[in-house]
């Protein structure tokens, strides 16, 4: 079956740790700190492959990862970067969350390769903390880490024209008459699976792209049958022909048939309903004598008076056909040029929950009633804190309940005069 949806799991690459090392050096006991950073992990990427047109290379690999970063090494060694991962996907791919469903990208006008998840920052290594307060930091940050995601892959087709209708019309006849494609015909009694492609070249260097959409049935706008797999296909195209059996061979009637998809096209979309549109009343060379006429002027005196034109067309003899394409034609120059696009309704950036530095808050194992905290997000803090000054304890005093250390204490059972000691520093603890 043709393959116009997935649904695939992407991460990005873990940023590498940073290190923790210290320079040894003959004669020099007491080295400074020499830990490199991690390397950033790699990004997941998707291109515009302009060869693909189907979604099949994602049904049989769902999961795509991309490289982590390396830790950082002593002697300021910076840690290798990730290797980015590349996905390929064809024109007209929107990218959308699987929870959710919303789209977070839409890759129909996309030129350049998107960055949709990045890989994480590489983390510092210790000879990044050093402060006036603290010369020899034992901490160093880890790595980013990674950010994954379940995405659903929708397949909307980019064309100019649509042919639109019920099964077994001639609609794949149509498209194999008048393009380049070549979509496998028969007497079908069901619809054709997989939508068609075909660029219809006219004289003087006109041409545009026309799509065979899979045959459409009553309720396909509700999901019946295969509905919502095809419609999606049509909300691009600029014109649609809707192409009817005038001869009415299976015992349909072409009106009544006309009516019944524009309801669906409707509901499924108002857009769609208001795009513009011609009838290809086609095997009218089943149609002989005054049915001919009668069939003919039916279909004119209901759907010409609200602007859709009717041109008689055999698929098969080609008659009435290069009148179609050239009026067709005309509609798609004068069609607006912008191409459909479905907006973001997410920020790929929002997956990303960035950590902060780390620390921690303990109880002494040694001392009664010492407490200890430390970590590099103290060791940055102390680092631009001027603990003498009373606007700087101010500040560091506010930092300690912002980034709920008290709370912390409190839970490991501290007292008032109880000690907390901070690296080199102690304070006594009173509420």
């Amino acid at each position: 079956m043709f393959a116009d949806r997935a649904k695939i799991f992407v991460k990005s690459g873990k940023g590498g740790d940073g290190h923790v090392s210290f320079r040894r050096e003959l004669f020099v006991p007491d080295g400074g700190p020499d830990g490199g950073d991690g390397g950033k992990g790699g990004d997941v990427i998707f291109v515009v492959d302009e060869g693909l047109n189907t979604l099949a290379d994602f049904k049989n690999v769902r999961k795509y990862k991309a490289e982590d970063g390396e830790e950082g090494g002593k002697r300021n060694c910076h840690g290798a970067n990730g290797a980015n991962i590349t996905l390929k996907v064809p024109p007209g791919t929107v990218i959308k969350d699987f929870e959710t469903g919303k789209v977070i990208l839409d890759m129909s006008n996309r030129t350049e390769p998107v960055v949709l998840l990045k890989g994480g920052r590489g983390g510092k290594g210790n000879r990044q903390y050093v402060t006036s307060v603290m010369q020899a930091p034992k901490y160093a940050q880890p790595g980013q880490p990674a950010v994954e995601k379940w995405l659903s892959l929708e397949l909307k087709m980019i064309a100019d024209v649509g042919l639109v209708g019920f099964p077994n019309v001639g609609k794949s006849t149509l498209l194999s008459r008048v393009t380049n494609a070549k979509p496998k015909i028969a007497n079908y009694h069901f619809t054709t699976l997989s939508p068609n492609l075909g660029v219809v070249s006219l004289d003087k260097g006109q041409s545009f792209v026309m799509a065979d959409i899979p045959g459409i049935i009553e309720g396909a706008s509700e999901g019946v049958g295969l509905g919502y797999d095809f419609l999606r296909h049509i909300e691009r195209t600029k014109v649609l022909i809707h192409v009817v059996d005038a001869a009415s061979t299976e015992g349909r009637d072409p009106i009544l048939d006309i009516k019944a998809i524009n309801k669906e096209l409707k509901n499924y979309n108002e857009q769609l309903a208001a795009r513009p549109m011609v009838i290809a009343a086609n095997k009218c060379d089943a149609l002989y004598g005054t049915d001919y006429e009668t069939v003919i002027e039916l279909l004119k005196e209901e759907f010409e008076p609200e602007g859709i034109k009717v041109f008689p067309i055999s698929a098969v003899s080609g008659k009435g056909i290069e009148d179609l394409l050239w009026y067709v034609n005309d509609m798609v120059k004068e069609a607006p040029d912008d191409l459909i696009i479905f907006e973001s309704e997410m920020d790929a950036d929002d997956f990303v929950d960035a950590p902060d530095l780390p620390f921690e808050v303990k109880k002494s194992e040694k001392e009664e009633h010492l407490f200890l905290i430390e970590g590099p997000r103290i060791e940055r803090m102390l680092g631009y804190t001027n603990l003498e000054s009373e606007k700087g304890f101010a500040f560091f005093q506010k930092f300690m309940k912002d980034n709920g250390i008290l709370t912390m204490l409190e839970d490991l059972g501290i007292e008032e005069g109880d000690t907390v000691k901070i690296y080199g520093l102690e304070f006594d603890y009173y509420k």
